[in-house]
């Protein structure tokens, strides 16, 4: 019987990190999900109203990698206030050829905020402005911090400002980041945020839009990522009406539970209205950004194949002890 190999978080930490690789993974990923070789089904979704609790399952069989994940991913966002982050979790690895476990990956999220980092750098590279060097991050999380590490790694961002709505949160962050070569100040008007930056990046659970549709300038990219579940929301639905180009993770997840699905239900588009994802933007299927005027605008709900991918490479870094 093959033995299964268990990886902690702390291990896995000292070996797979948020760096070019790991946004090389990503965006590998998302060109293989646009070639239509990917067998990816719905996520798996259950909501826990009375704890404030949800729990996300995610997998994706991707030809040519050894093994496919099933990651849990569970939020809890009272979690805080006990002391706890707000999310956790872990993958089960298969292996492609016999579907045997091949490991379990115990990252307590991590490789879910990491490969969701990358998942921002990739967006920004295909659809910010190449001299894009002020960053609005919206929230003041652990994917707060992680968003802004990334897309350091992609463009060549000068400084950043962050808001959230509890400012001490968002103050303790941006003294947390901030360098000599890259100030970081927290803001308390979210207006004065948006307005500011080049990117602008949401990474917050709400159920209400943070972003309205008249802050946005032209030449911004916004890329959201809160909107995973059907009751989040963060962006007025009219910023995607006022956007030059919309791009989807997966279209079919963005109608069901990304912002797409907002600006649905306030009948901006059709249901079936058809727009780019972000593996047509990687493989060139798609424009990207054309002009430096554009608003461009990413929606990321997360999928499984990045969860498989990430998976894979962080298996890979252990390969040598396998």
């Amino acid at each position: 019987m093959s033995e299964i190999r268990i990886l902690t978080e702390d291990q896995l930490r000292q070996r797979v990190t948020l760096d070019a690789a790991a946004i090389a993974v990503i965006e590998d990923a998302f060109a293989t999900l646009a070639q239509g070789h990917v067998v990816m089904p719905d996520i798996m979704s259950m909501q826990m109203p009375d704890v404030n609790g949800e729990l996300d399952v995610k997998t994706a069989y991707v030809p040519g990698l050894p093994g496919f994940a099933v990651k849990l991913s569970p939020g809890f966002f009272d979690n805080p206030s006990r002391g706890l982050p707000s999310t956790s979790g872990l993958m089960v690895v298969l292996s492609s050829q016999t579907g045997r476990v091949q490991a379990l990956l115990l990252d307590n999220g991590y490789l879910t905020d990491l490969r969701t980092a990358a998942a921002g750098a990739v967006a920004a590279r295909h659809l910010s402005r190449s001299d894009a060097s002020r960053a609005a991050i919206f929230g003041a999380g652990l994917q707060a911090r992680m968003q802004l590490q990334a897309l350091e790694l992609v463009r060549p961002i000068g400084e950043a400002v962050i808001w959230a709505r509890d400012h001490d949160k968002a103050r303790a962050l941006a003294q947390r980041l901030s360098r000599s070569d890259l100030p970081v100040r927290a803001v308390k008007d979210p207006r004065e945020a948006a307005e500011s930056a080049d990117i602008i990046v949401t990474t917050t659970p709400a159920k209400h839009p943070i972003i309205r549709a008249d802050w946005l300038r032209p030449g911004q990219h916004l890329t959201a990522m809160g909107s995973d579940q059907q009751e989040k929301n963060e962006l007025d639905p009219f910023c995607l009406d006022r956007a030059d180009l919309y791009v989807a993770d997966r279209l079919s997840q963005t109608r069901r539970m990304g912002e797409l699905r907002a600006a649905v239900e306030a009948r901006l588009f059709g249901g079936d209205a058809h727009f780019p994802e972000l593996g047509d933007i990687v493989t060139g299927r798609h424009p990207g950004r054309t002009a430096a005027g554009q608003i461009t605008i990413a929606d990321l709900t997360g999928t499984g194949v990045q969860d498989t991918a990430i998976a894979n490479h962080a298996l890979a870094a252990f390969s040598p002890e396998v």
